[in-house]
């Protein structure tokens, strides 16, 4: 009787730490769906800006309509990646998908900075510098958010891959969470561009 009741003691306190391990993964899932949405804020203003630019540029590239429809589309194409991420943060193929997106807008907009900084009147209009404004900003805000969410992640993953979370995660399917970040080395670097009239 007494070794069935061990057993039985053992059982219950394997159960009760499998409980706490289950409800400390929910925890940390949440707060990675919690720091994309914080992400997912960021991108839609930007999103949202990205056309009132191109729009506020095109009386001016009137020869760079090619490069300005390609902006339009790689936002087009971010966007529909960030609402499927926003459906589901912790979706690998979800994420990569997004951080390709995003590394195609980087590189589209770098692009049309560089070609802005050739149309001196451009630089010069009020909205333009306006929404220059506005956009860096909220790149900062964008940047300050993925670390949020990366460091979220991270955390995330390392708990449900140490012994013995790893066994829970794995009974309930705990799936490993993506990063997300820009995968071109080549877009991860600053734009240079001064809307300032010199």
């Amino acid at each position: 009787m007494t070794t069935l009741l061990i057993i039985l003691g053992v059982v219950v306190l394997f159960g009760l730490y499998a409980v706490g391990i289950y409800n400390r993964l929910i925890e940390l899932k949440n707060r990675f769906v919690n720091a994309f949405a914080q992400i997912d804020v960021q991108l839609q203003r930007r999103y949202d800006l990205i056309p009132n630019l191109i729009e506020t540029a095109k009386g001016y590239m009137q020869y760079e309509q090619k490069t300005l429809t390609m902006i339009i589309e790689a936002r087009n194409q971010a966007k529909t990646a960030a609402t499927s991420v926003a459906a589901s943060p912790g979706n690998a193929t979800a994420m990569e998908q997004l951080n390709a997106a995003e590394t195609g807008l980087t590189a589209q907009m770098g692009k049309f900075f560089a070609l802005a900084e050739n149309y001196p009147d451009l630089k010069a209009n009020q909205t333009m510098q306006q929404l220059m404004e506005e956009l860096s900003s909220t790149e900062n805000k964008i940047s300050f958010a993925r670390q949020a969410f990366n460091d979220a992640v991270m955390v995330y993953n390392t708990y449900r891959q140490q012994f013995p979370n790893n066994i829970v995660s794995g009974m309930f399917h705990y799936e490993p969470a993506k990063h997300f970040e820009i995968t071109n080395q080549e877009a991860k670097e600053p734009v240079k561009v001064s809307f300032t009239q010199s």
